[in-house]
């Protein structure tokens, strides 16, 4: 079964905006050969320009009231900072992230759980780590959300080369006595 749409159909396909402006295709379907004539001399494509604003890049758009977030997360201090590296055997991979986590309330809300003895807390945003692949855009990000932020900028690792007959090399020193029992 094939359909055949009835004369005088009109198709309307939207394509998305590109480059500020938005075309608007009009085809007309029709059997009579007097309806493709009309057809022909209407224009197939109009063009629209949508209403643009003009936004300074230094002017930062905050979410946080159109988010629906509770007002007292918008004064919550939230720390940016680079992972430490694990003391397992693992290497550095896991610490080229930057991170943003929040500060601990003053109040607390804390309280230690009767049956397992677990510290527990009423504060839902201690539990919240977000990444990011730059300093700079987790910066941005807590600009925009408009939260209070302090970077706290990583410890550079103090990497001494080492070579295995350096411990064999003459120290004139005295000799550490070491006593197994």
């Amino acid at each position: 079964m094939t359909f055949l749409p009835r004369a005088g159909v009109t198709i309307t396909r939207l394509t998305p905006a590109r480059l500020g402006t938005t075309l608007t295709a009009h085809r007309t379907i029709a059997t009579s050969s007097v309806r493709q004539e009309q057809d022909s001399q209407t224009p197939t494509a109009t063009e629209t320009k949508p209403p643009t604003t003009q936004v300074s890049s230094h002017e930062v758009v905050h979410s946080d009231v159109v988010s629906g977030a509770p007002t007292d997360l918008r004064a919550r201090m939230v720390r940016i900072f680079r992972a430490a590296k694990s003391a397992m055997q693992s290497g550095t991979a896991n610490t080229r992230a930057w991170r943003i986590d929040f500060d601990v309330l003053e109040h607390g809300d804390r309280w230690e759980n009767q049956l397992m003895g677990w510290a527990s807390s009423a504060d839902y945003m201690q539990a919240v780590r977000m990444k990011f692949k730059t300093k700079e855009s987790a910066i941005e990000f807590a600009e925009k959300q408009g939260w209070n932020y302090y970077v706290q900028e990583p410890k550079t690792r103090a990497f001494k080369k080492m070579v295995y007959g350096d411990n064999f090399t003459y120290s004139p020193t005295e000799l550490r006595l070491v006593r197994t029992k």
